[in-house]
């Protein structure tokens, strides 16, 4: 989590990353899959600004490695792209 960055900033982002998740199945409703993108933009605001949330994302992943692999490449995560590298290599080693 970056600390260095405005808790005022990091505020507006959190709350704004909330009612883009809440407004996402009216876009849903919208032909299309405009309400997946909306929705996953929003998860990302809130995760990079809350502390709260990334707990309770790690617990998820832990409980649900295959949906927070999808979280993890959605959200661009380095530490999960090194443990992707990791993982290849010692299946490659196998």
């Amino acid at each position: 989590m970056i600390t260095s960055r405005n808790p005022m900033l990091r505020t507006t982002y959190l709350v704004t990353g909330v009612v883009v998740v809440i407004l996402s199945p009216v876009i849903g409703a919208i032909p299309g899959p405009g309400g997946v993108f909306v929705f996953a933009a929003g998860l990302s605001m809130i995760l990079r600004n809350s502390a709260r949330a990334k707990r309770t994302f790690v617990d998820v992943k832990r409980r649900w490695p295959k949906v927070g692999h999808y979280a993890d490449i959605g959200l661009r995560r380095q530490s999960a792209a090194r443990r992707r590298a990791r993982d290849k290599v010692l299946r490659a080693a196998r």
